[in-house]
């Protein structure tokens, strides 16, 4: 039979078939297009399991091909990668300004995963009752100003108190499969209590020592929005966003505002550093391709270059 993973707790899979929720372990290993994985099957995966004989629990035995996945590098293993979650239709991070502060580049990671895969993403700026300061204030407005017009959408929240949130997404979410993701503490799981009751997702209040989220959500699971409304994605909190290995002649295709220049640099291999005649750092010096950017282009270049 097939099933859609829903659900993993370290060697074991919550499986979604006709035949309803079925717990799964692996048949051997899998080796995947290449990859070193540490989660060889993600939430969101459509795999082939059978009952196991006089068991309730299920063997997976193949993982079907996926549409696509949003991946980043291991924090634990080197030269290892972990998939978020795969068959995604759209992504949202949650970014919040202040107690923790989402950083530009860690955005940017984001994005270029999602562009990669061409997977639609959006920004949401969680926790903006809080903000009065001036400084906090610019930022979010910065996030804005840099976001938008590039194609991403910025909608700002307050998953705590917002009275209309359910009028404001679940018409965004109907009939998708939707991405959650973003540091802990930025109220990825509150938000879902909102929108899905049922998930009861435990919620902590930021550490007030550290001004960074606690963890609360342990392992990635999917959530139905209703009968065949579309499943919610909600994801561990994310401390750092490693790129996987990409190339620096490549770099620049996950930049909406670069792509549009590719191919008209003066040198077909140009890297946008500091080759003459590049398209990219003209529109840059001319205000086409924002600052803060670029900056974060140079950084994952320059982090790229050094694991090589």
């Amino acid at each position: 039979m097939k099933g859609r993973v829903i659900k993993t707790t370290g060697s074991w899979y919550e499986v979604q078939t006709t035949e309803g929720l079925l717990k799964a372990r692996l048949r051997g290993k899998f080796k995947q297009e290449d990859l070193k994985l540490t989660n060889p099957i993600a939430v969101g995966d459509y795999v082939e399991l059978a009952k196991e004989k006089d068991q309730e629990t299920a063997v997976i035995s193949n993982i079907l091909l996926r549409e696509n996945y949003i991946i980043r590098k291991s924090t634990r293993k080197q030269h290892f990668s972990h998939i978020l979650a795969s068959n995604v239709d759209q992504a949202y991070l949650m970014v919040t300004v202040r107690n923790p502060r989402t950083s530009l580049g860690f955005i940017d990671r984001f994005l270029v995963s999602t562009e990669s895969f061409r997977i639609p993403a959006s920004i949401l700026v969680n926790k903006v009752e809080t903000l009065s300061k001036e400084k906090d204030l610019e930022y979010k407005a910065l996030i804005r100003e840099i976001y938008e017009p590039l194609g991403y959408p910025v909608l700002e929240l307050s998953a705590l108190s917002d009275t209309d949130l359910t009028e404001r997404f679940l018409p965004l979410l109907e009939n998708k499969t939707t991405l959650i993701a973003g540091h802990s503490g930025v109220g990825k799981s509150t938000l879902l209590n909102r929108l899905v009751p049922a998930a009861r997702q435990v919620t902590q209040e930021v550490s007030k020592f550290s001004s960074k989220g606690v963890h609360t959500t342990t392992f990635a699971e999917m959530f139905p929005l209703g009968k065949e409304k579309g499943y919610l994605i909600d994801t561990p909190g994310i401390k750092e966003f490693g790129i996987l290995d990409i190339g620096e002649q490549e770099l620049s295709h996950y930049f909406v505002e670069m792509r549009a220049y590719l191919g008209q640099c003066k040198y077909n291999n140009c890297t946008h550093v500091n080759e003459p005649g590049c398209k990219v750092i003209e529109q840059l010096e001319q205000g086409y391709i924002h600052p803060y950017r670029y900056e974060s282009y140079l950084k994952i270049l320059d982090e790229e270059d050094s694991h090589r």
